[in-house]
């Protein structure tokens, strides 16, 4: 006798199933001299290391904090070089699994309710869209500004009025995957700028001269991937040619230095620039955007994380821009605001010099495009959950960096042309 399979079952045989990263290690040392850092260097050729940060084994130096995670398999033999080698290392995450089920310590208040205290995959995100839209059509609307290569929209928010005149903010958020919340801050952003217009002094007076572009999530490949298949992808989800590896960061994919660092031309790497400037489908719908809206666009905002910095211009060269002094105090004045509501402690400064070159970043492109005020935000925490932050954080996180968004805002309306 004929035994067929229902389709739905073979279906669900067929699916894969998502990576665990069960008893995986995510190790911290601080390497103290050139031979130290270059010990982290070769264990990283040898083994598969994941870091986390900084977020290339070419960016390690002496006395840089380095976090990386290392599979089960590859732990003890890497646990013992560095003991072998009297490397002081701590284990900030003992089984990644774990730690990863643990990120979703919020219960859900209604279900069928857009959370902003959860982590929402890109679904529920499309619908929360929509959903804002129909709330609130006379201060949102929706613009697909492209597709992605898996054929997924992407989607600005334009809180404001209908005017196009008045000057204007463009703010991204999920750039990188596994940056789970870097998109839960813009949707808090426009949440709390809807919510709070007509009640909240400073935000009415925003909305009412102003408007801000949003783009809740960058990489929405990256980020579906992140929520069904691998909780640690990073880069988007393009195929690349002669390599069976997969995805580029878009984050190092902007035509600005973008072939400055010969580290970041290898496929089967996270900082894979890819094959051209703008080759992505992603950084072209932006770049192509903010092109056509710089008349209106005085200020960019990337959200990502973690490390708790606010970063400016520029990440190729160490070389300050001309008006370099009045971004450090924006940045300034933003970060001791963010700090007054849960004392969160965040430092400032160019990228090159306050974390480690980068080259192709968006950062870099939207200023020399004429963008003078781009800024960086790198959210909570400092490395104990990393990108891992648990829901019971979103409210906290987003709230301190509300303020500095505002403040930033406020600047420009002010003092910005």
């Amino acid at each position: 006798m004929q035994f067929i399979l229902p389709v739905a079952l073979i279906t669900t045989t067929l699916a894969i199933a998502p990576i665990r990263f069960d008893r995986e290690k995510v190790l911290r040392v601080k390497p103290q001299d050139e031979k130290q850092a270059n010990l982290i260097k070769d264990l990283a050729q040898t083994n598969q290391f994941d870091f986390w940060y900084p977020d290339a084994s070419h960016h390690v130096a002496p006395n840089m904090t380095v976090d990386f995670r290392v599979s089960e398999e590859e732990s003890q033999s890497i646990q013992s070089a560095l003991d072998q080698n009297q490397m002081h290392y701590e284990i900030l995450i003992h089984n990644l699994q774990e730690e990863i089920e643990k990120q979703f310590d919020v219960k859900e208040d209604i279900p069928g309710r857009h959370s902003y205290a959860k982590y929402n995959n890109w679904d529920k995100i499309v619908a929360w869209m929509e959903k804002m839209v129909h709330k609130r059509p006379e201060m949102v609307s929706r613009i697909k500004i492209g597709t992605t290569v898996e054929d997924n929209p992407l989607y600005v928010l334009k809180i404001g009025k209908k005017d196009a005149r008045r000057k204007a903010i463009f703010m991204d958020c999920g750039i990188h995957a596994r940056e789970w919340i870097s998109p839960a801050f813009c949707q808090w952003f426009v949440y709390q700028a809807t919510k709070t217009y007509g009640k909240n002094k400073i935000m009415t007076k925003l909305l009412d001269r102003m408007n801000f572009y949003v783009l809740p999530v960058f990489n929405v490949d990256g980020y579906i991937w992140s929520w069904t298949q691998n909780r640690m992808w990073r880069k988007n989800r393009s195929k690349n040619q002669n390599s069976r590896c997969i995805g580029t960061d878009l984050n190092r994919n902007f035509n600005v230095s973008w072939n400055s660092s010969p580290n970041t031309n290898n496929p089967c790497k996270e900082t894979y620039r890819g094959p051209a400037p703008e080759s992505e489908k992603e950084t072209k719908a932006i770049t192509d955007f903010l092109q056509s809206h710089l008349k209106s666009i005085k200020a960019y905002i990337t959200i990502h994380s973690y490390s708790q910095m606010l970063l400016v211009p520029y990440g190729y060269t160490t070389e300050l821009p001309p008006n370099h002094t009045d971004l450090a105090k924006i940045a300034k004045i933003g970060t001791d605001a963010l700090s007054t509501q849960y004392e969160t402690r965040y430092i400032y400064g160019p990228i090159a010099s306050t974390i480690y070159p980068t080259s192709g970043s968006s950062l870099d492109w939207a200023y020399t495009l004429g963008i003078k005020h781009t800024f960086a935000f790198e959210l909570r925490d400092k490395g104990k959950f990393g990108f891992l932050l648990p829901e019971s954080q979103i409210k906290p996180t987003c709230k301190e960096t509300m303020l500095a968004v505002k403040f930033i805002a406020k600047y420009i309306l002010k003092h910005v042309c």
